[in-house]
């Protein structure tokens, strides 16, 4: 077998939106990215971003700062990071419990900051955008107490991703009726990760 000089080892971006220590949600996101099998992950978990002070919602102020610096081209500034960290990774895995008909408001927060146009996305004459995402395919992982809705979150993440991103694909990976009076959860869950081996 002849070597591959220079062949950069792919990385896996797990965008992680689990709050509870012992997330379901985040149990079988782990079982996803060892299914994938890359050496590079990063953890992006983004209530301690949020805590941080890094993750926070645009202002007025930030916004106009990030409509000027996109102008002029230059995307070197902090705030585009996400974007950067997003767009440079080979795999991608969303964690986010299904939350009150919908995935927790801080994956809002993200992919708000995320969508930069002119870094992540850039638009054609026609107004088309086309995005610039190394990755062609986005895992989302749920796991619900009831009944999973797709169409309440992950339905919109795949719009923004697939039509702006440039992403080709994404999964839906989920478990759901987990708190269901007579159900057991433990063999819900374990049916959801022996269906992904």
């Amino acid at each position: 077998m002849l070597p591959c000089y220079g062949r950069r080892a792919e990385m896996t971006l797990y965008i992680n939106c689990c709050l509870r220590e012992e997330s379901r949600t985040d149990r079988l996101a782990r079982e996803v990215i060892r299914m994938i099998g890359d050496d590079d992950v990063q953890e992006l978990d983004l209530y301690s971003e949020v805590r941080s002070g890094n993750l926070k919602s645009l202002s007025k102020e930030t916004l106009a700062k990030r409509d000027r610096l996109s102008a002029a081209g230059d995307f070197s500034d902090h705030m585009f990071d996400y974007a950067r960290q997003f767009m440079a990774a080979d795999h991608i895995v969303v964690g986010a419990p299904f939350w009150d008909y919908s995935f927790p408001s801080v994956l809002k927060t993200y992919i708000e900051n995320v969508f930069c146009v002119g870094l992540i996305t850039i638009y054609d004459q026609a107004g088309v955008p086309h995005g610039q995402c190394r990755s062609d395919r986005l895992y989302y992982v749920s796991t619900s107490g009831g009944p999973f809705i797709s169409q309440f979150g992950y339905e919109w993440l795949r719009a923004v991703v697939t039509r702006s991103f440039g992403i080709s694909e994404t999964e839906l990976i989920y478990a759901e009726n987990l708190d269901i009076a007579g159900n057991d959860p433990q063999e819900i869950m374990d049916r959801a990760i022996s269906a992904l081996r």
